[in-house]
């Protein structure tokens, strides 16, 4: 019964968007934290990454979800704002890291959530 929880395809998901979630957290971190490192090429999370888990949790195919892990490139759309070949915005990166924060806090709660129902389950108290 737990088990089953635990491997729905939707909560697999869910946590996979999470891996890449906390993955792009470090992107943007590397990216501040290079902000005037000249030819420093901005990164992020496989913009493809997001699609290819939504295609796979619509087909409840959880070989495909487990096989696919978000990983970091370099951001071929990233264009250089000064003469030293940086790619990195400030301004871009701070707004990322607010909506990437913002996922990750909705992402938990999904996850507290059914861990919570899971949790009154056992306590014999009613969802």
């Amino acid at each position: 019964m737990v088990n089953g929880l635990f491997t729905q395809t939707n909560y697999q998901g869910l946590k996979k968007m999470l891996d890449a979630t906390i993955l792009r957290h470090e992107a943007i971190a590397s990216n501040m934290a290079n902000l005037e490192t000249p030819n420093y090429k901005r990164i992020d999370v496989e913009s493809n990454f997001g699609e290819e888990l939504s295609r796979a949790v619509a087909a409840r195919d959880a070989r495909e979800i487990s096989r696919l892990q978000p990983r970091i490139v370099m951001d071929k759309n990233a264009v250089s704002a000064n003469r030293d070949g940086n790619t990195v915005q400030l301004e871009k990166e701070l707004v990322a890291m607010q909506q990437n924060t913002l996922s990750h806090t909705m992402q938990t709660q999904f996850i507290s959530g059914s861990l919570m129902k899971l949790r009154s389950a056992i306590q014999g108290r009613n969802v």
